[in-house]
């Protein structure tokens, strides 16, 4: 007999259970109630921001922010080259063009070198998005300065990396807009969460 190993099986019990109950008994099932209100501002004070927004995904975050950075068909939007493949695809729903940046040694995230020689190859992109690869940060600062430097916003993909800090300051508080996550591959069971991301690519 084959013996399943199951990567990450959910559990439902406790205080699951009684949320869960409370939901129904109270007919709150969509679209929103006070659980998800509570979990923004519990989230946003935890991370250190103004406000945040629970969405149904990750990818749908980050295409929230891309619709923010008013991302247009043929637009330029430079992406970490290591990532899940949902840190880019909200470029392409958008008719964007992923411009993707090298990553560096030490983290295997966005090389800030690599960024600067993109930007002087390509001056004019929409919004730049940084992922932080297995929790780790890529060196945030220097990249958030390159961005300031050439007044294009940066969207931090801090999916993979929520309480980790950079320089003492929490992941996701980088970015103009930044997206967190819960997923239960990545950190604990939960759903996506935000904190406000058809052509060929473009390497740089």
């Amino acid at each position: 007999m084959i013996k399943r190993i199951y990567l990450s099986s959910p559990t439902m019990h406790d205080l699951e259970m009684k949320y869960i109950q409370e939901a129904f008994d109270t007919n709150w099932v969509a679209p929103l109630g006070k659980n998800v209100d509570e979990f923004e501002n519990e989230m946003a004070s935890f991370i250190g921001v103004s406000h945040a927004a629970a969405l149904v995904s990750g990818t749908a975050a980050l295409h929230l922010a891309l619709k923010l950075c008013n991302v247009q068909p043929g637009d330029l939007v430079f992406c970490s080259d290591l990532t899940f493949s949902a840190t880019v695809n909200p470029v392409s729903y958008e008719g964007g063009v992923q411009v993707f940046i090298d990553s560096e040694r030490d983290t295997w995230n966005m090389d800030p070198r690599a960024l600067e020689r993109a930007f002087k190859k390509y001056p004019k992109p929409k919004a730049v998005i940084v992922a932080n690869l297995y929790g780790i940060p890529a060196q945030l600062e220097e990249i958030k300065e390159i961005c300031d430097h050439n007044n294009v916003p940066l969207i931090e993909d801090a999916a993979e990396s929520l309480g980790a800090t950079y320089r003492g300051k929490q992941t996701g508080t980088f970015g103009k807009y930044s997206a967190l996550s819960l997923v239960v591959l990545k950190n604990s069971t939960s759903k996506e969460y935000t904190g406000i991301r058809k052509k060929s690519s473009k390497v740089a």
